[in-house]
């Protein structure tokens, strides 16, 4: 028999988290496991630990996964972050390889994956090995142009500066948004890490990315992929045959899919569509496994997880005057703001008034306590003007919207994420050798 893995309470899953750290620790003193309750600023500087008790967060993270992967190539690359992909790659549990086949399946998060996994048998498989049968950490704030930075550069957002769906461009003083990069830097200046890819092909590993003709030459692609081969395949027939082409050759490829993202934000993960988008891309990856060249190190990650937003419990900010107070603009997505404050307003004033609003519903930090406590990782000097002055991270099923500058159909997505839940935080790590 396989490994049964229990799907905790709801109440549980969308509940805050302690902070995930960045390193390459896989243990922590019994002293550091103080558990996060809502509401509170202070306690949430812990590693973060699995259901099981087993700590997760430092090599058990997003961030671990390319540098283990250099380190099965026989082409160990280390990070700003991360100094011994050996010891990352034991605490995945990868082996060695002369091919690997990362996969990044947008919006998969773990408990997403458990929860529905009766539509998925290939990854259900994976989940029966006890080395897949728990979570890895991604990136706070949990969104995927955070995640795909940390990911592509094997770093954390306060060094590639990708910190959020939307974020103060210092250069204008207005709110960009990073996805397209719209008002944004230009990504070589936002994103100044060297990525896994490009160090790898300086070693002459073969490095290769496979994904949409769309975004090929996106500004979020050159920022967290650059350095590898981009080969366009569109329909589903065309990426499994693109990837399998990939894996003739030794090296490195990389393949994203973002269906069960895009439809969990149009119609809830919850739905049968989004079932269905997993079975379809359960059926890919099947298929890839069963003709890809024999000793294949094949690794399925997420950058996310996702929640049901509740509409009783949505917030609408620019309809409360005293959340308002002091705040300049805001960036970040519905369950994580940055608030970008006034001159004249004090840091500690503000997160009180939102913390005296919200409760236990809120954690509620200044970007003093943000730091302290590692929540982006180690923060570059050209970065911190892009950190909000406040974050603002919600749980159970609550978002904050902005009335003034958001659209209706932007304020009620079924289904979302960028908070510091287990839900959204969790991701999995399923690794399969051919």
């Amino acid at each position: 028999m396989g490994i049964m893995i229990a799907l905790p309470p709801i109440d549980q899953l969308v509940d805050f988290i302690p902070t995930v750290h960045y390193g390459d620790h896989t243990q922590v003193s019994p002293s550091s496991t103080a558990e996060t309750r809502s509401g509170s600023a202070g306690s949430a500087d812990s590693v973060q630990r699995s259901a099981s008790g087993s700590p997760i967060g430092g090599a058990l993270h997003l961030s671990s996964v390319l540098p283990a992967v250099t380190d099965a190539l026989g082409a160990p690359v280390t990070t700003a972050v991360h100094h011994d992909p050996a010891a990352l790659r034991q605490a995945l549990g990868m082996p060695t390889a002369s091919r690997a086949l990362v996969v990044l399946v947008d919006g998969m998060g773990f408990w997403n994956l458990v929860d529905r996994v009766g539509h998925a048998p290939y990854l259900r498989g994976l989940l029966k090995d006890s080395a897949n049968a728990r979570p890895i950490a991604t990136c706070a704030p949990s969104t995927t142009v955070a995640a795909m930075g940390t990911f592509g550069t094997g770093t954390c957002p306060g060094l590639t500066g990708m910190a959020g769906y939307t974020q103060l461009n210092p250069q204008t003083g207005q709110i960009s948004q990073l996805i397209q990069f719209r008002n944004a830097l230009k990504p070589d200046d936002l994103q100044r890490e060297p990525t896994v890819f490009e160090r790898l092909a300086a070693r002459g590993v073969r490095a290769t990315s496979v994904g949409l003709s769309k975004f090929a030459n996106s500004p979020l692609t050159q920022a967290s992929l650059h350095g590898s081969t981009y080969v366009k395949a569109d329909r589903p027939a065309a990426i499994v045959q693109r990837t399998l082409e990939s894996l003739r050759e030794p090296g490195l490829t990389y393949l994203y899919l973002r269906d069960v993202d895009k439809v969990g934000h149009s119609l809830g993960w919850t739905g049968d569509e989004w079932g269905g988008a997993l079975e379809h891309v359960d059926d890919m990856l099947g298929q890839i496994s069963r003709q890809a060249p024999r000793g294949t190190l094949i690794v399925i990650v997420a950058d996310h997880g996702m929640v049901n937003a509740n509409p009783a419990q949505r917030i609408d900010v620019a309809q409360e005057p005293t959340l308002m107070q002091g705040v300049h603009l805001i960036g970040g997505e519905p369950r994580s703001l940055m608030l970008y404050l006034n001159d004249d307003a004090h840091p500690g004033d503000v997160a009180a008034r939102w913390r005296e609003r919200l409760g236990s519903h809120a954690l509620i930090r200044t970007r003093d306590e943000a730091l302290a406590q590692g929540l982006y990782g180690p923060v570059s000097e050209h970065v911190l003007p892009m950190l909000g002055q406040v974050s603002v991270c919600v749980n159970d099923g609550y978002t904050l919207v902005d009335s003034s500058t958001q659209t209706a159909v932007a304020m009620s997505l079924p289904s979302v994420h960028g908070s510091q839940t287990r839900m959204e935080m969790e991701i999995p790590c399923l690794i399969d050798v051919d």
